[in-house]
């Protein structure tokens, strides 16, 4: 028989272990000390091995130890060493030893980069690595750990293991660790000696940095369900030929990777130990690895769900790219620059690489206290890293100097597409490698090669460059960021090099589901003229300003501040243990400002003891007043409010809505946001920015709640599926279309070929030394241009067309530039002809359309569409439905029976058709359904996700109204000659079975 125990599972570990570079041993042969918490003689004799050589050349360090404390020196060492750790942690000891005045003694040695300390790398080989199996930890009992390994003695992980075949999993061995472990045991003190807890069966594996009781957080550190860097959710994949948590021990665990996990990973951040997650530990050594095998010069792609933990990957990516050394021990690159716009990643950037290096201006950071100048300088000094913000970085690289032969690593956290286009031009004319260009320009015959010439400077930063690499970080790449930084699988579609995908994120717990309770409302209104005269407008304007109208109506805006006001008296304020908050989107800085009137108001009336703030820019003008955000912006106290205050200040508890316009939808990280009301017609990739500020985890948050008065939910869906797994580019740009569109233009006629010349000749012409009737002459060959443009296009029409021609040509030219490497000369000629011509077309403004006196709002009525999930579909094809989590945020201002809801969503819909006859059809089959038959539908609802319930009992519902129709039952034909009827009617009843079953 096969033995299905656990110590199988165990034994099978061991052996796969001590293949891969472990030393088994049993426990009572090593020598373990529970009250220093380590094996002292296998410590001692590490560092006698590799500090006590007394030749010329070698380590004397423990010779000059043992010689200042004598006899005593063994017991003095384990008492300084025991003292360091309490001092300042072991990740910090392992990594600098311990210090003795003037001597420091290694209780381990890490790999070198460069080959050339080749006395490191063979003490890295004295490394003493053992593994040890039911680790009696404690002198007080006999309790043991299924796995412990050492490293000289030192124990610095444990493995709790469970088998299914047993009857636990990896939830039992959670509770273990939880409940039978005295955090208060020398071992496991927090940072004093195992530094990482494993917990793992057949399936599943979690891990923690800290055991503290009931307070012990675990996180997954599973690889995904189609493997690390792939899209799919939670959990492993299966495997072939083994366990399919194997890649912990037979990968993660051997010898080489724990150690560099522990030199270049692990670090502490405010009291916490972070050890990466998996698909974090993938993502960094997969790019460096990459880079290793195919040097610089290339584009990567990390598309990376918010909850990813973005800020330790890029930080964990930035040393070690900077650290990176050639087969000549020469670095790969000269400097990382990492661009961000967040102030917290360059404060965990300089914690996290200080902690792995301590020399002095390692890491310098160009924030907005610093000028270009500065940037310059840590560039052009060779700075290892340097960290700035996008507003500031293209600026500056056309005064760096001379850049052949150095390589760059550019780092940008959430890749932009201002990273795109004519900024990244400046920064590739900079960094590129001038050797490059000059080969370039050789192939054109008659083309003088001079760096200074202008047409040289314009081509520089043509396509991808050999000693500039770009390493892109987003949860939500758009179509250019998949041409500019992603990979053409075998299928030509342009796709991450890495994914972890917003699906497992949510699965894993790191990020709420925002769609799980979306609520929608409907409006209808009527708007009529309120003045004699008929003036004509143009339509486009006027449309636009109608809708604007009705949404800044007074009666509109109190209507909707009603709602929310209510929306978070009655729930949000109860959410997160009482601390939840709410997030109001608005349409424009004028609304934010009426709503920001009117919410208050209505606040103060009814003597709520909480308050809102709002965001916007710039002045706002209502009347005859006039506003500002820190001008609104008050706080309990009625002192103002300062813009760079606001976030701290909305953290804090009196404060419980947000008002924003623009501002805040992206990057604005608040865990207790609950709720968000949205006013503002949003799609694409803003819905998923401006929604996802709602899906930040922290104690106590178990759902969020949105309500949308304007956006229908199956455009949101939309809008989330491409980013819910892997975004891809299925087709790239086609480079013929830009010939195509220069023939275009050039069939037109309007220019020649020799007003490009022209042009081109004037523009090139040194600064220093330009005659004082250039601009003239330049400006006299695009009036002449100009003639043949108004005089050979016949009508506005085409006239509209060529401009918008001309447009595309630039558009499309400065982006496929980037993906594509043309190095065409006519080409580029022509779109800098074009960029100046465009400069001369006329400005066709349009009028505002002011109907503010001209129209009265004569009827308007707002109606609450049931609550619900909005469903996304993973690539399977198969409907992914939320989780379901009890505390939902669902609207309980009225009471009523499933009936009335069905007739009233019924009158709604048929408000003049609904006769007494279809209400008995209603009653007797509401009855058959929730009454005579509910327990056979309250078991399938239970036992089912919402989609496949709503198919399953769509079937249920036709066959029996066809049976009532055959026995002749139905009182009128309704349900029978209108498909409408019968579908409000069904999903009416099937969504009550639904909530019913799912309290």
């Amino acid at each position: 028989m096969v033995d299905l125990s656990e110590k199988q599972f165990e034994s099978d570990i061991e052996y796969a272990m001590t293949q891969n570079g472990w030393k088994s041993e049993k426990f009572q042969e090593i020598g373990y000390d529970a009250k220093l918490g380590l094996c002292p003689e296998k410590l001692l004799n590490f560092i006698k091995k590799t500090q006590d050589d007394t030749t010329a050349s070698g380590d004397k360090n423990w010779h000059k130890f043992s010689m200042r404390y004598g006899h005593q020196a063994e017991e003095k060492f384990l008492s300084l060493f025991d003292q360091a750790v309490k001092k300042d942690g072991l990740l910090h000891v392992l990594r600098n030893g311990v210090k003795d005045r003037d001597i420091v003694l290694k209780v381990l040695y890490f790999k070198h980069n460069s080959s050339l300390n080749q006395d490191g790398n063979l003490k890295y080989q004295q490394n003493e690595f053992t593994l040890v199996r039911q680790f009696a930890y404690s002198s007080y009992h006999h309790n043991t750990l299924d796995v412990v390994l050492m490293i000289n003695g030192i124990p610095l992980v444990a493995m709790e293991l469970k088998n299914q075949y047993t009857g636990q999993n990896v939830e039992n061995a959670k509770r273990q660790l939880i409940e039978d472990r005295d955090p208060n045991e020398k071992v496991f003190g927090f940072n004093q000696r195992f530094l990482v807890y494993f917990v793992l069966d057949h399936t599943e594996v979690a891990m923690t940095t800290k055991l503290a009781k009931d307070k012990t957080f675990f996180l997954p550190f599973n690889q995904g369900s189609q493997g690390a860097g792939h899209v799919g959710g939670a959990g492993n994949p299966v495997s072939e030929v083994g366990y399919a948590t194997a890649y912990l021990w037979e990968d993660v665990l051997a010898p080489d990777s724990l150690m560099d996990i522990l030199q270049h990973f692990m670090n502490e951040q405010e009291n916490v130990l972070i050890f990466p997650r998996f698909h974090q530990l993938d993502v960094v050594r997969k790019l460096v690895a990459d880079t290793k095998k195919n040097g610089s010069g290339h584009n990567y792609l990390i598309q990376h769900s918010a909850g990813s933990g973005k800020s330790n990957s890029i930080a964990w990516l930035a040393y070690q790219l900077s650290t990176l050394m050639l087969p000549n021990n020469e670095p790969l690159y000269h400097s990382v620059i990492v661009v961000t716009d967040r102030t917290i990643l360059d404060r965990q950037l300089q914690k996290t690489i200080t902690s792995f290096d301590h020399t002095p201006g390692f890491v310098e950071t160009i924030d907005d206290t610093k000028r270009s100048q500065d940037l310059k300088q840590a560039i052009n000094d060779e700075r290892k890293i340097i960290i700035t913000t996008l507003q500031k970085f293209p600026v500056i690289y056309d005064e760096v100097d001379d850049m052949s032969g150095r390589r760059f690593a550019v780092i940008v956290d959430e890749a932009h597409s201002s990273q795109t286009g004519s900024s990244a031009q400046k920064l590739k004319i900079a960094l590129g490698d001038n050797t490059e260009a000059k080969e370039a320009f050789e192939s054109y015959e008659g083309m003088m090669i001079d760096e200074e010439d202008f047409l040289n400077q314009q081509l520089m930063h043509q396509g991808k460059h050999d000693n500039l690499s770009f390493f892109a970080f987003t949860a939500t790449p758009k179509k250019k960021t998949l041409e500019l930084f992603g990979h053409k699988n075998a299928e030509g579609e342009y796709i991450p090099f890495h994914v972890y995908s917003m699906r497992q994120a949510i699965e894993e717990g790191f990020i709420l589901d925002v769609l799980r309770n979306y609520m929608t409302f409907e409006e209808s209104w009527n708007i009529s003229k309120s003045i004699k005269d008929n003036p004509e407008v143009e339509e486009s304007q006027a449309k636009k300003a109608l809708a604007q109208f009705k949404a800044n109506h007074e009666h509109v805006i109190g209507t909707k501040s009603q709602i929310i006001v209510n929306q978070i008296q009655n729930h949000t304020i109860h959410k997160i243990n009482g601390q939840g908050k709410a997030m109001l989107v608005t349409n424009s800085r004028k609304q934010a400002v009426l709503y920001m009137k009117a919410i208050t108001q209505l606040v103060e009336e009814k003597g709520y003891a909480w308050k809102p703030l709002v965001a916007f820019s710039g002045e706002v003008n209502d009347g005859d007043e006039t506003y500002t955000e820190v001008g609104m912006n008050r706080t309990i106290e009625g002192q103002s409010i300062q813009e760079n205050q606001l976030k701290e200040v909305f953290h804090q508890s009196p404060y419980r809505l947000l008002i924003v316009a623009e501002k805040y939808q992206t990057g604005f990280d608040e865990p207790l946001l609950h709720t968000m009301f949205v006013d503002k017609k949003i799609k694409d990739v803003k819905a998923v920015q401006t929604l996802s500020r709602l899906n930040r985890t922290t104690q106590g948050k178990e759902d969020t709640f949105v309500l949308d008065f304007v956006n229908q939910p199956e455009d949101i869906a939309e809008a989330f599926q491409p980013y819910y797994e892997q975004t891809k580019l299925g087709n790239g740009v086609d480079v013929t279309m830009l010939y195509d569109l220069q023939e275009t233009l050039q069939h037109s006629e309007v220019y020649t070929s020799d007003d490009i010349e022209k042009v081109l000749d004037i523009l090139s012409q040194n600064q220093d030394e330009q005659d004082e009737r250039l601009l003239g002459q330049l400006t006299s060959i695009y009036q002449n241009v100009m003639y043949r443009y108004e005089t050979l296009l016949a009508d506005e029409g085409e006239q509209a067309t060529f401009r918008k021609n001309a447009r595309n040509f630039v558009k499309w030219y400065n982006y496929i530039s980037q993906i594509d490497r043309t190095f065409d000369r006519e080409l580029l000629k022509e779109k800098l002809f074009i960029e100046q011509l465009i400069r001369f077309f006329p400005t066709n403004l349009m009028e505002k359309v002011n109907v503010e006196d001209k129209v009265t709002l004569e009827y308007y009525r707002i109606r609450q569409c049931p609550s619900t999930d909005i469903h996304l579909v993973n690539e399977e094809g198969i409907v992914y439905n939320p989780t379901s989590v009890e505390g939902t945020a669902r609207s309980t201002s009225r009471e009523k029976t499933p009936l009335d809801e069905i007739i009233e969503k019924i009158n709604d819909k048929f408000p003049n058709d609904f006769t007494d006859e279809d209400k008995v059809d209603v009653k007797a089959i509401n009855h058959y359904f929730t009454e005579e038959n509910s327990g056979k539908l309250m078991k399938m609802a239970k036992e089912n996700t919402r989609h496949m319930f709503e198919e399953a009992f769509k079937d249920e519902f036709l066959n029996y109204i066809m049976e009532l129709h055959f026995n002749g039952e139905l009182s009128s034909d309704k349900l029978m000659t209108n498909s409408d009827f019968m579908s409000v009617v069904r999903q009416s009843i099937g969504e009550s079975i639904w909530e019913k079953a799912r309290g």
